[in-house]
């Protein structure tokens, strides 16, 4: 037995059957089922059309002139064909509503692709016997026959959505307005016939109403002749050209103007006319929460912080304040590595991110033996010659590298660090001490009294290398032993560096003048190493430096293997 077929036909036949076989009784059917028809396929035809989108009213009369002013018919034709691909570029169409004009900036139109049918729609109008039309095209409420059929498609169509831009009309007897127009014509003699006129500075023309009535200023009184000279009008002769493009945005943006919700107006007097003013004040202002810095010329030291710093106090830590209070008062002066020793890694992240805890209790130098050193609130190292002590030296490593690492890197170089650390028994806490026999940092930067080495500590504790005052340069030490200090360290850390535990012997020579004067004699100066980090120290260009070892490398042959 066959299956009857699935489909809304079917189920429209069976709904007609079923209504045949119960139309015995008519009161009981009041609306039959009718089967639905599906709707006609048409095929589209293959001819294909362009459209343009005209910004203006257009009529089949001025049809010929909306061309002309898109560049005419080659123009359209050409941007329509290079809509794609490489070409895309030139496939911009452009709207001149003043032809012929080079100082009118054009309306640029886009080629965009799209799927649109073109209809051809026929109405039928029906007419009387005597040849005359119906009123409205209809007899008797009768609608009129339409007929509808595509004659194509529109693959593409041109759109002018930019917005115009901006015009100006520059005066077109200036000589500059002759060259241009000559130069879009190629015409030789215009080109040639260009001059700069004199320049008279006559920058503002003054021109007289033509509308304006003379009138005697006898019959005037003192007001109305001041009106009547009203009437002269003044123009700009700055002789001003037009760019090629006054204005990039071809789409209008919403920029949505509103309040600083960060500013507040307040009235404010003047303390010397007592005039009230308004001013916005800016509520989310940025407050400086560093230390106070002070320069080494200053006279006084700070004794509290400052007004925004103090402030804070009540948001501070209260045992990592206390902590640094208590450290402050048994040392004045720390370097920010020796102070960050003295906490655990999570009290110094809250210390950083605080901003305000080491400007609570401590102040900042600028310059001079004490630069880049916290001291304590209240205590001035320059009138204490104990605080010979707490100067800091520093030493630039010329290999080391100068770029700043990314934050990802400074993560990485810190978890290597603390690995190393724990695995070679060095106590990271002490990167601010120096011994003589360990190095923990590639920069040299210590306080005198963070230096243990032995031979350098008896220079430090020597009371004869002392001044009777404060030095800007030296400190409280004279320069001569303060060089031999330095000389020493230096030569000690740059040793460590290249593995080498320098001896005493060996900082004994460099302590032995030259013969005749009274200078050390010149320290050795490491060999630059040739990479990227040298540039900015003076080191050689990369290309420079691959001669320099291509140089070297020949030398080494030649002495290696002589010529026979």
């Amino acid at each position: 037995m066959d299956q009857p077929e699935a489909g809304p036909s079917q189920i429209y036949a069976d709904a007609t059957a079923t209504t045949d076989a119960s139309a015995t009784d008519a009161n009981s059917i009041q609306n039959p089922v009718t089967q639905a028809t599906p709707a006609p396929e048409r095929p589209l035809p293959s001819t294909h059309f362009y459209s343009v989108e005209y910004p203006g009213y257009v009529r089949p009369s001025s049809a010929p002139l909306a061309i002309e002013r898109l560049g005419g018919p080659h123009a359209i034709d050409s941007a329509f064909r290079r809509a794609s691909g490489r070409d895309k570029v030139e496939s911009l169409l452009e709207l001149r509503l003043r032809p012929g004009n080079p100082y009118a900036h054009p309306i640029p139109g886009e080629i965009v692709p799209t799927s649109n049918i073109v209809l051809k729609v026929v109405k039928r109008r029906r007419r009387r016997k005597d040849g005359q039309e119906f009123e409205g095209g209809q007899q008797d409420g009768a609608v009129g026959e339409y007929t509808v059929e595509a004659v194509g498609t529109v693959p593409k169509t041109a759109r002018f959505r930019s917005m115009a831009d901006f015009q100006y009309q520059p005066d077109m007897s200036d000589p500059v307005a002759h060259l241009r127009t000559a130069m879009d014509t190629m015409d030789v003699d215009g080109i040639l016939k260009y001059h700069i006129p004199p320049e008279t500075e006559d920058y503002t023309v003054t021109e007289t109403d033509p509308s304006a009535m003379e009138i005697d200023p006898q019959l005037l009184g003192e007001g109305e002749v001041a009106m009547s000279n009203t009437s002269a009008k003044t123009r700009s002769n700055l002789r001003l050209f037009t760019p090629p493009l006054f204005s990039r945005q071809g789409v209008p943006q919403n920029y949505n103007y509103k309040a600083n919700p960060a500013s507040v107006e307040t009235i404010v007097v003047d303390e010397e006319t007592g005039e009230e003013k308004k001013r916005l004040i800016n509520r989310m202002r940025w407050k400086g929460y560093g230390p106070i810095a002070i320069s080494y010329a200053d006279k006084g030291v700070p004794d509290k912080p400052s007004a925004a710093v103090e402030e804070q106090r009540g948001q501070a830590d209260k045992k990592i304040l206390q902590r640094l209070e208590e450290l402050f008062a048994e040392r004045p002066v720390w370097t920010r590595a020796a102070i960050f020793n003295q906490f655990t890694p999570l009290e110094v992240r809250d210390i950083i991110n605080s901003k305000y805890l080491l400007p609570l209790v401590s102040y900042v130098f600028e310059d001079g033996p004490w630069r880049d050193t916290y001291v304590r609130l209240g205590y001035d190292p320059r009138q204490d010659p104990e605080a010979r002590f707490y100067q800091r030296l520093y030493f630039r490593n010329i290999n080391h590298p100068i770029s700043r690492p990314s934050v990802v890197s400074r993560r990485q170089e810190q978890r290597n660090e603390s690995a190393q650390a724990r695995f070679s028994g060095v106590d990271d806490r002490r990167s601010h001490i120096f011994d003589g026999v360990t190095v923990t940092s590639e920069t040299a930067a210590f306080q005198l009294c963070d230096i243990t080495d032995p031979m350098l500590k008896e220079m430090i504790e020597d009371e004869d290398a002392l001044r009777e005052t404060c030095s800007e340069r030296d400190g409280w030490y004279t320069t001569h032993a303060l060089e031999r200090i330095k000389a020493v360290l230096r030569h000690k850390f740059f040793s460590l560096l290249l593995g080498h535990i320098a001896t005493r012997e060996e900082c004994e020579r460099l302590l032995v003048p030259d013969e005749g004067t009274d200078k050390l004699p010149q320290r050795h100066r490491h060999r630059l190493k040739f990479g990227k980090h040298n540039m900015a120290k003076g080191a050689l260009p990369p290309e420079d430096a691959a001669a320099h070892r291509l140089m070297t490398t020949l030398e080494q042959q030649r002495k290696t293997f002589p010529s026979r």
